[in-house]
């Protein structure tokens, strides 16, 4: 998966997140924000190790 693919798909579980949120479905739009935050951590957290072992 590219980092552009990567982007878009946080970017679509965050968009359906909002939208969980303002059609009432409080639960299923926190499980949708928890998961964006923690892959969007994971990728930061992965290419912040691989640069630190390029250099």
């Amino acid at each position: 998966m590219t980092d552009l693919q990567k982007d878009v798909l946080i970017g679509l579980i965050f968009a359906s997140g909002i939208f969980g949120f303002i059609s009432g479905e409080y639960i299923v739009s926190t499980v949708l924000f928890a998961s964006a935050a923690i892959f969007s951590n994971i990728r930061l957290n992965h290419k912040m190790q691989s640069d630190e072992q390029t250099n």
